[in-house]
This record gives C-alpha cells, sequence and structure tokens, in this order.
C-alpha cells in the first residue's frame, strides 16, 4: 500500500486518505470516527461474554472507546504498518497492558493465535469487531479472518472439550513428555494391557534451555484433546507443564485430570513452578517420604508409586553381552564428579558457601531431611544468608543439587571402594579413573552402557550386582532392584527404609547398613552361589508378581479413576 496522505474528516478529525486499487479512499470518510466506534459499541451492549477481536485498528478511535468501556483483554489484527505510521493506536495498546497485537501476513497463523489467546483467557467466544475500511483493503486477510472468527464463535468448544470422563471399562491416557526414558515403558505396558493411549511428543516444541514452546503445545494438546477424548493425560518429573501454570489452568476449565509421576526428587524440580497446585492434578512419588511435604505444598490428591522393571526386556534368557563384561562384582553408575562441578558453576556460591558445600554434604547425606534447605536451616542457620544472597531461584535450587550430587558423591566412592578387594568391573563416566586411581590393578573400568540394549545382557555376567543409591532419595529405592532380579541376577544393595515393603529381606533381598558391611557381605555370596541363586530367583518371582510396570500403569489407572470418575 502506498504511504496513506493525512487529510481531514467532514466531522473535523484527522483522516488518511488510502489508494484503494486506484481510487482514493478515506480511512473515517463522512462518518469520521464513528467508523470505528461503531463496530465496539455493539460489543458493549452485548449481554453475552466474548473476547473482541479489532480487525484493524485504523486511527484508534475504537480501541480507545473499547478499553474504555471495557476492562478485560483485547486483541488486535493490524498488518498495516503504513496506517499505523499515522496513528496512535499500537502505542496506546501496549500502553493499556491488556492488548494482543497481531501484526503478521498469515492470516492462518493469526487465527491459530487467536485460538491460543482465547483458551488462555477462559473460551469464551472471539467476536470480531472489523474497520469497514479494511475489509475492502486486504479482503482475503480480514474478510477471511472475520468468517474464521465468527465461525469460532458459533463452535462451542467447551461443550466439546468436556465430555464425560472414565465411562468405559479401561481409561484412555494422553500421555506427554519430550525425552524421559521411562515413557517407552509406559507406552510398552498400555500396548500390553489393551489401554487406548495416544502420545504427545514435546520434543520438537522445546526450546534450548529446555522450556516448552507454549503456543505450539498448547495448540497439539486441544487438538489431541478434541480428536482423542481422553480421560486424564500423563507426564513424568512434571515435563510439559510450563512453569507459569497455564498448562494447569487449562487443563483445570478442560475439566481434564493430570497424573505427574516424579522419579526424581520432586522438589528439587517443583521448586521453579508457579501455580503448582490444582485439584485436577494428581502428583504420583517413587519415594514415599515425599507424601507429607508434596501434601504441604497444596497437592490435594498425592499417592505413593514405587519404581518397577519391564520384564519383557530385563528377563534371564536376554543374549548375553561380550565375556569382556563377566566380572565377580559389578557397579553401574555416575561417579558424580562432572555434575558436582556443573552445578558448582551453575549456583556460583559466596566464598563462605563454596568452602563449606562438602561438609554440609556430608551432614546431609547422613541426616534424615529431605530438603537439603531444612537441613541447613536446622543444623547450619549460620550459612542460611549466604545461601539466601544467592538471589534467584535458579541458584538456589542449583545449590541444593550440589548439596545433593557431592553427598552422593562421597557416599558411592566410599561404597564402591568397599567393592575393590574382589576387583570389581566399575560401568560410568570416564571420571571413576580420577576417583579411583589403579586402573587395571584393584579394579577394571568400562565406559557407560545403554540402558535398554545393554545393561539386559550386562547383569546376568556379574555373579554380585552392587548398588548403592543416591541422596536425593532418604528412603526409597532405585531402579536397579527391580531390574537386576528381573534379569535372574543377584543384587547386592544399600538398605533403604521402603525396601522391606517391596521385598522380603534375606530371601528377597540382601542389602548393607555400611560399606564395612557390604565387603563382608560381598565376599560371603561370591563364596555361596547356591545361596545367590536362591536370592535371585525368589526376587525375580516377587518382581514378576508385583513390581512390573504393567502392575505400576494398573494402580496409576485405578487411582485416577477412584479420584476423578
Amino acid at each position: 500500500m502506498a504511504d496513506p496522505k493525512p487529510t481531514t474528516a467532514p466531522g473535523g478529525e484527522t483522516d488518511l486518505l488510502l489508494d484503494l486499487n486506484g481510487r482514493s479512499q478515506p480511512l473515517l470518510g463522512r462518518g469520521g470516527a464513528r467508523t470505528e466506534t461503531r463496530p465496539v459499541e455493539g460489543f458493549l451492549a452485548r449481554e453475552t461474554p466474548g473476547l473482541p477481536v479489532l480487525l484493524g485498528a485504523g486511527l484508534g478511535h475504537g480501541l480507545r472507546k473499547l478499553l474504555a468501556g471495557y476492562d478485560g483483554p483485547v486483541a488486535v489484527v493490524d498488518k498495516e504498518a503504513a496506517i499505523q505510521a499515522h496513528s496512535p493506536a499500537r502505542r496506546e495498546a501496549e500502553a493499556s497492558g491488556r492488548v494482543l497485537w497481531l501484526d503478521g501476513e498469515d492470516a492462518r497463523e493469526a487465527l491459530a493465535e487467536l485460538t491460543r489467546w482465547q483458551m488462555e483467557n477462559g473460551g469464551a467466544p472471539l467476536v470480531p469487531l472489523p474497520h469497514p475500511v479494511y475489509l475492502r483493503l486486504d479482503p482475503d486477510h480480514y474478510t477471511g479472518l472475520k468468517r474464521g472468527l465468527e465461525a469460532s464463535s458459533r463452535f462451542n468448544f467447551w461443550e466439546k472439550a468436556r465430555y464425560a470422563k472414565f465411562t468405559g471399562d479401561t481409561p484412555r491416557v494422553l500421555l506427554i513428555s519430550s525425552r524421559y526414558f521411562l515413557m517407552g515403558e509406559i507406552m510398552a505396558a498400555c500396548e500390553r494391557m489393551g489401554v487406548e493411549h495416544r502420545f504427545l511428543d514435546l520434543s520438537a516444541s522445546e526450546g534450548e534451555d529446555g522450556e516448552v514452546g507454549r503456543a505450539d503445545f498448547v495448540e497439539e494438546l486441544l487438538r489431541s484433546v478434541l480428536e482423542f477424548k481422553p480421560d486424564f493425560v500423563f507426564t513424568i518429573n512434571h515435563l510439559g507443564v510450563d512453569r507459569e501454570g497455564v498448562l494447569t489452568d487449562l487443563l483445570a476449565r478442560l475439566e481434564l485430570p493430570l497424573a505427574s509421576w516424579f522419579v526424581d526428587n520432586p522438589h528439587l524440580i517443583l521448586y521453579i513452578y508457579d501455580n503448582l497446585t490444582s485439584p485436577w492434578t494428581t502428583v504420583f512419588t517413587w519415594d514415599a517420604d515425599n507424601l507429607d511435604s508434596l501434601a504441604e505444598l497444596g497437592f490435594p490428591n498425592v499417592r505413593y508409586l514405587p519404581l518397577g522393571t519391564d520384564v519383557h526386556r530385563f528377563r534371564p534368557d536376554a543374549p548375553p553381552g561380550p565375556d569382556s563384561w563377566r566380572s565377580r562384582v559389578s557397579f553401574v553408575g555416575n561417579s558424580m564428579v562432572h555434575k558436582v562441578a556443573r552445578r558448582l558453576e551453575v549456583a556460583a556460591p559466596p566464598p563462605e558457601l563454596r568452602e563449606a558445600y562438602p561438609k554440609i554434604a556430608a551432614g546431609f547425606g547422613g541426616s534424615e531431611d529431605w530438603s537439603v534447605r531444612a537441613f541447613m536451616e536446622r543444623s547450619h542457620p549460620d550459612f542460611m544468608p549466604a545461601f539466601e544472597s544467592l538471589g534467584t531461584t535458579e541458584r538456589k535450587l542449583a545449590f541444593e543439587t550440589l548439596v545433593t550430587w557431592e553427598s552422593t558423591r562421597a557416599y558411592r566412592l566410599a561404597c564402591v571402594r568397599s567393592t575393590l578387594p574382589f576387583t570389581p568391573l566399575i560401568v560410568g563416566d570416564p571420571y571413576w579413573k580420577e576417583s579411583l586411581p589403579g586402573e587395571g590393578s584393584g579394579w577394571r573400568y568400562h565406559s557407560e552402557l545403554g540402558y535398554y540394549d545393554d545393561l539386559p545382557r550386562f547383569y546376568p555376567l556379574s555373579e554380585v550386582n552392587f548398588n548403592c543409591t543416591s541422596k536425593q532419595m532418604k528412603g526409597a529405592v532405585n531402579q536397579r532392584v527391580f531390574d537386576v532380579p528381573a534379569s535372574g541376577a543377584f543384587l547386592l544393595t544399600d538398605h533403604r527404609r521402603q525396601m522391606e515393603d517391596l521385598f522380603e529381606p534375606g530371601r528377597e533381598v540382601v542389602f548393607y547398613t555400611s560399606p564395612e558391611e557390604a565387603s563382608e557381605l560381598a565376599a560371603r555370596y561370591l563364596d555361596d552361589p547356591a545361596a545367590r541363586a536362591r536370592v535371585a530367583e525368589a526376587a525375580r518371582q516377587r518382581v514378576l508378581a508385583e513390581h512390573t510396570y504393567d502392575h505400576r500403569l494398573a494402580e496409576l489407572l485405578e487411582a485416577m479413576r477412584s479420584i476423578y470418575g
């Protein structure tokens, strides 16, 4: 469009002369300001709620009247930069703080963005308020949008989305995730159990910072809800739940429950979230010690759901690995050296905390506290001012994680050292070579193995599979406690309080309570192959009877039905 020429309307208002297909067309003309305010007057007189969308802001008379007479959110579609160069409309829109302004050339993208905006603002009908000249200025864009918005206002999304839930024999599940490996196990369990499910992969919408792009994700979620009609949404570790709580609000408005299964410390994850709780959100945690603290955060529905295993992958008849994997004692795990260094870098603590974190970590590891902050408040109140000086949530979270990982590093190293008399095979990151000098004499090293393809073939080749648990869990057991016996192999693990609820001590699980005891038990069971075989078989039978992912999924489905059905 050629540059408009300023002129004066019959009513005395400033006007613009536009070139429409070789003909001169005033923007206001004989109607003056009412050309732009008349559609707004009709909206303000409406008795039914709606979300106003100005198709063309023109010289701002309609927008000004709308902002004065209506206190809700407003959208403007106006891509005419040449007109806006002469208009105060955009400046006034930005000053109001409640106007969504869309100036893109693609009408379909504008309509999609308006739909997302509609969902974020309660789902009320979109009400187009077209500037009459804009409809002639670019009919394909503005008239097309007008028709699309009118169709949207007739289509009652919320009636279609608020369908009856849990009416079938088996719930339908919408799975959302981006990268967490356990989602594959849940999908496989769904297929075996005949649970209808759809997977919404968030990886394409994920940014460099790990955050999921809200606009793209919301559009995909809404489409999946209407097409698939799930009974609830399922995720792991809150992946897909945005930090601002938009998804939490959206699911509540849809009356669509969310099940989030935490298989890592939820307090190191939920730390960063706003608007956490909703009656439509149920949190499952693999650690029963978190039940009370999660309830204290305000979650109305909190359930215990321990880890499990895929016995179709971890099984005694899995093809064996190479002979180089054979060992009397093996340990699979991270040295935590690099993880500690990375968290130290992100936390960037002041000198007093940088010097003290190993001491804090040593105390935290031996305490019953699940929270580093709570431990410091109780045992090291003198360091709390320095902790608070970290300022941002990200740095505080990094310091709490630093203490947790350093506690795990020191504990894990002490436990693994107890196996050195048996020349163990250590599988993990290269930093084990720094933590355990003397490779080749007192121990052997192997680089990290793949969880899915390698570990099912690795565990049966060790006479004793050694395990020591991360300090992010004080009472819960980790994945290896289920995977190793499912493979038909023998496990020696550290004691955790919740272990006795899962396995019978002595008969189905052998555990140590100190590095010294670990060495004694390793020696005893290395000398008694029959005892190892009895424990491994008893543990495997318990896993098959109670601890598969099919069992876990069945528990979760029943819990969601009992709460929301």
